[in-house]
């Protein structure tokens, strides 16, 4: 765990560099959390990406443990303090998966620093959806009242196997929701993405090589909000099985497996097996 400083904000990161040193050049590997999340959320797979990446997952301002200050959550506000992210760890070239409103940050940042991401992995983003889901709603209620009871409710529908969401899962939600100000950046958060330019009309501007990843029993943003990939012009889509809104979470191996699968056919070459 590390901490960095973004225009007097301290936020939170984790940081693995467990690569070989086989060259001098590492290949960075940015994880995004969805709302309401914190980096924990991509522990599953951390251990089997960082064989093969620096891996760095902050606590997106406003979320998780890192600094929650009282401004308009806006695509400018987390734009720019992703590229301050960035720029305080001396990172120019990157890799990114993004995870629900962590996929929509990333897709932004993909269509405005085109030249600084490599690649983009994509699982069940925000910001194609055009209305609400149940799942959705239990969640945002479970931000806002965040008691046990509505917690574990939304993790278990939002998952297809209930059976996965654990007691330490729901109790760090519950505590993370109850710090100053996270409510409000909660709920600001939605307001920007809200207020923000329709991603559909836009996919075509995300030019490097992108993989989506859905899980087929999704209910909290259903794979037909993704409508047609094939906008995105080098884009391709694996479908997980028996699973929810959190592939990384619910099947792990399969998530780390196909991830590393597309990066080595674009990028690391045959020493990903």
């Amino acid at each position: 765990m590390k901490m960095t400083n973004i225009n007097d904000f301290r936020i939170r990161y984790l940081e693995y560099d467990n690569v070989p040193k086989m060259s001098d050049v590492t290949q960075v590997l940015l994880l995004l959390h969805g709302i309401g999340a914190s980096a924990e959320r991509w522990l599953p797979v951390v251990p089997e990406l960082s064989k093969y990446f620096k891996v760095i997952v902050p606590d997106i301002i406003g979320f998780g443990y890192s600094d929650k200050p009282t401004v308009e959550y806006t695509l400018d506000f987390f734009i720019t303090f992703l590229q301050g992210f960035l720029d305080n760890l001396d990172i120019e070239n990157l890799n990114i998966i993004g995870s629900s409103f962590g996929g929509w940050m990333a897709m932004e940042f993909a269509m405005r620093f085109n030249k600084r991401v490599d690649r983009l992995v994509l699982a069940a983003p925000a910001g194609l959806m055009q209305f609400s889901t149940h799942v959705l709603d239990e969640y945002i209620m479970a931000a806002l009242y965040p008691t046990r009871e509505n917690t574990l409710k939304a993790f278990m529908d939002m998952a297809f196997n209930p059976g996965i969401v654990t007691e330490d899962t729901v109790t760090d939600f519950v505590n993370r929701m109850r710090l100053p100000n996270a409510k409000y950046a909660f709920m600001s958060t939605l307001l920007g993405m809200r207020d923000s330019p329709t991603l559909n009309e836009r996919l075509s501007k995300i030019i490097m090589p992108t993989m989506f990843v859905w899980g087929k029993d999704d209910n909290m943003i259903p794979i037909q909000c993704l409508k047609d990939y094939r906008l995105v012009p080098r884009g391709e889509l694996v479908v997980i099985n028996d699973c929810g809104h959190s592939p990384f979470v619910e099947k792990p191996t399969e998530f780390s497996k196909a991830v590393l699968k597309f990066l080595a056919n674009h990028t690391l070459g045959d020493h990903i097996k």
